[in-house]
């Protein structure tokens, strides 16, 4: 990281006034960031989803002369399942098997720009694009076919890729377009099917990614192996804002199979024939390497002091006032978070290859062109001399090493052409310099009438930046340690209904009055990205907290309080159907057992869940046990059944272990979790024994984003369960622990 970097950030932790003069003092001036989804401007916004931004049909579905149809995302895989879910959406529309379709994710080279695959809008965007444009397909096979046959369009029907007539002529779908051009706009309206009709939408197709992965073949950008390829080691430096004073490059270019030692102001790194080549030239050159001391980080213990202190933007994201009732009790609550490692069970890794004046990297980014811009202003290349690929690696959801590596790449590969390089970070680089999701704090003060009804709510937060993903090459970690650096571009808020520590804040609840404040901390400490439900993780652990909480002091059901302040009839459904499947007016109390309910519409325009948990806690150590869990899902018009419960059941593991065990470990010296022992995770052996997830399908309705819908609730409800287990309310995040302990 440049010593700017670095500077700028202790000059805003130490006085308010020395961020805007930081900001004239960059080495380099930062590009502007494309947005907080990485995508281009509208073309027309009457269109479907990404059609909006990407109006040419054959920008994703593409038919060949012999009948081949290939289809495009600009979307990626990242262990979701929407790699299958989009193809079967794509054959449904084209009346195709879906194994007939040559499908094409995130690729510069051929795909739309759909920006970051983020924030749920895999479905609701690029789905409901793809739904659309092979409708319309489709229809102008149709036509192309009825043209030729002399017939009616009408009396034509698609199946199996052939376009067939009333007397049993047959043309397949190469034919019926030969004489047609897909280069066209698509229409705002789409000959979409019935969704009675649907075969294929609403069907647990197998999921297309699994069977190289649990065979061992070759699934991961980790697995690939490239012609000539060599392999690199990059040596980080020990903390933030460090300064490399020496390191013996020489001794080290001399060992067995080393082609270069790499040294470009704070970057090191090494390029050796194979890999544990790579990695021992690594090791010898990082404990080689000398290096100034950077800032010290605050103490972990007043971190959220730290941050409240800190210069802030205060945004008022909702501000009601309306006829309510006279407060007759106030609650007022002060909650927590600490950062959060994304712990990606496989360390990140990229290829990269300078062939020709033209670089292709192999990638796990979540945004193959917004990394590609970075790449290009960091390499000062023609962004059309830069392709980016998109590979799988192991889950991430949200923003971990893997535009980093892919930087490394791609800096190591210019200075090797001709060879592809591959580079893989060590676990404890991964650990300590991946961009973590930022500590919160939340306050929030609510008041009942006499009725027992909600008059009044007050929440503030504060919170660093939950998006700095590339799209400028000052957010890559390898161009901000060049001896010529890049620095960021500012950190900007994100706007709602998205937002960033404000995701969630505003309750879907009937609220008369009401007030909400993002207090946006443009600089922290620690560098801060994006994780899975960015602020929403917190908010929602405190609005349901407080819901439960007011539903006491009202003395009324938790989930009948909940259904008294909600006038949404898909809200109140999700909130009735997981009461009911989970059985919750016939709990019964048992000792150190409780017993939780959350409800959360995920950034209250996206899918609905409500869900309900049991646990039991160990009195003795503290330990908690997850029982069972039913949560209830709406998310519009499902297509694949099975990957909407894997999702689900994905988010609730997820949440349970962010809410109650994960803990970024730090001392003033740098980050000290570079291990599973010194970050711990949810075990196996700490997994729920039971998970139901119950969906409310709606055919013809709207996809609505699924994937980052639970961790919220799940926080809520566990919150409440532990509450109701121990007869105290735990605040700060993570809840596990001896301080549940009845000792």
């Amino acid at each position: 990281m440049s010593e700017a970097v670095i500077d700028l950030r202790r000059r805003a932790i130490l006085n308010a006034g020395a961020l805007v003069l930081g900001f004239t003092l960059l080495p380099r001036r930062a590009l502007a960031e494309f947005n907080g989804m990485g995508v281009p401007p509208i073309a027309n916004k009457d269109l479907a989803g990404s059609l909006q931004r990407t109006p040419m049909l054959d920008a994703w579905i593409r038919i060949a002369p012999d009948g081949q149809v290939t289809v495009f995302t600009g979307k990626v895989e990242l262990g979701t399942g929407v790699r299958t879910a989009l193809l079967q959406v794509a054959a449904e529309q084209l009346d195709l098997a879906p194994a007939a379709i040559n499908f094409v994710t995130g690729d510069t080279a051929r795909t739309p720009n759909e920006g970051f695959t983020a924030g749920s809008h895999t479905m609701a965007d690029s789905g409901t694009a793809l739904l659309n444009a092979a409708a319309q397909v489709r229809a102008l096979v149709v036509q192309g076919a009825a043209r030729q046959f002399k017939l009616d369009a009408a009396t034509l029907k698609t199946g199996g890729g052939m376009v067939i007539a009333p007397d049993g002529r047959r043309m397949h779908y190469g034919e019926a377009v030969r004489a047609l051009d897909l280069h066209r706009v698509a229409q705002v309206k789409s000959p979409l099917k019935k969704a009675s009709d649907y075969t294929v939408i609403g069907q647990s197709l197998p999921r297309v990614d699994i069977p190289a992965k649990l065979t061992g073949g070759a699934a991961y950008v980790q697995d690939m192996r490239l012609p000539g390829m060599v392999h690199a080691r990059v040596v980080r430096p020990p903390a933030p804002g460090a300064r490399l004073l020496s390191a013996d490059s020489a001794g080290v270019q001399r060992m067995p199979g080393v082609l270069k030692v790499h040294v470009d102001g704070n970057y090191l790194a090494v390029i050796a024939e194979d890999e544990w080549q790579a990695v021992q030239a690594m090791r010898t050159l990082s404990a080689s390497a000398r290096w100034q001391r950077g800032p010290a980080l605050p103490a972990p213990a007043s971190i959220h002091a730290t941050l409240r202190a800190l210069p802030s933007q205060d945004i008022v994201i909702a501000n009601k006032s309306g006829p309510a009732g006279k407060p007759v009790l106030t609650l007022k609550r002060r909650y927590t978070k600490q950062y959060v490692m994304h712990g990606s069970i496989g360390p990140s890794c990229a290829l990269a290859l300078l062939e020709q004046g033209s670089m292709t990297v192999w990638t796990h980014t979540q945004g193959v062109y917004p990394l590609r811009a970075a790449l290009a202003e960091m390499l000062s290349m023609r962004m059309e001399d830069v392709r980016c690929i998109h590979t799988e690696s192991a889950g991430c959801y949200g923003q971990n090493g893997a535009d980093d590596v892919a930087a490394d790449a791609a800096l190591l590969a210019r200075s090797m052409p001709d060879r592809p390089v591959r580079v893989q970070l060590m676990r404890d680089q991964e650990n300590q310099w991946e961009p973590y999701a930022p500590a919160m704090s939340t306050q929030l003060a609510a008041s009942l009438d006499a009725s027992g009804t909600i008059c009044d709510w007050q929440y503030e937060l504060w919170s660093g930046s939950h998006n700095e993903r590339p799209g400028n090459a000052g957010k890559l970690l390898p161009a901000q340690l060049l001896a010529q650096p890049f620095v960021p571009s500012p950190s900007q808020p994100m706007p709602m209904p998205e937002g960033g520590g404000d995701r969630n804040a505003i309750p879907l609840y009937t609220l008369p009055q009401a007030k909400i404040v993002n207090h946006f901390l443009p600089v922290t400490p620690l560098r801060t990205s994006a994780m899975r439900s960015l602020g929403a993780h917190i908010n929602l652990f405190a609005i349901e907290g407080m819901m439960d909480e007011l539903a006491a002091a009202a003395h009324t059901d938790p989930v009948a309080f909940r259904l008294r302040h909600l006038d949404d009839p898909r809200a109140r459904e999700v909130v009735e159907r997981a009461a009911s499947q989970f059985g919750w007016s016939q709990r019964k109390r048992r000792r150190d057992h409780g017993f939780g309910f959350a409800f959360g519409q995920y950034k209250n325009i996206m899918a609905y869940v409500a869900l309900a948990v049991e646990i039991r806690v160990e009195r003795s150590t503290g330990a908690v046990h997850i029982l069972r869990v039913t949560a209830a899902v709406d998310c519009g018009q499902g297509v694949n059944p099975d990957g909407i419960r894997n999702q689900v059941e994905g988010g609730i593991l997820q949440s349970s272990s962010w809410t109650l065990y994960e803990k970024l470990q730090f001392t003033p010296d740098g980050i000290t979790s570079v291990d599973w022992a010194s970050y711990p995770i949810m075990r196996y052996s700490n997994v729920p024994e039971k998970v139901e997830v119950v969906l409310v399908n709606r055919p013809g309705a709207p996809f609505l984003g699924v994937a980052e819908a639970a961790q919220g609730p799940m926080a809520g409800a566990l919150g409440n369960a532990l509450a109701d287990a121990t007869g105290k309310r735990w605040f700060d995040l993570p809840l596990a622990g001896p301080q549940l302990s009845a000792g």
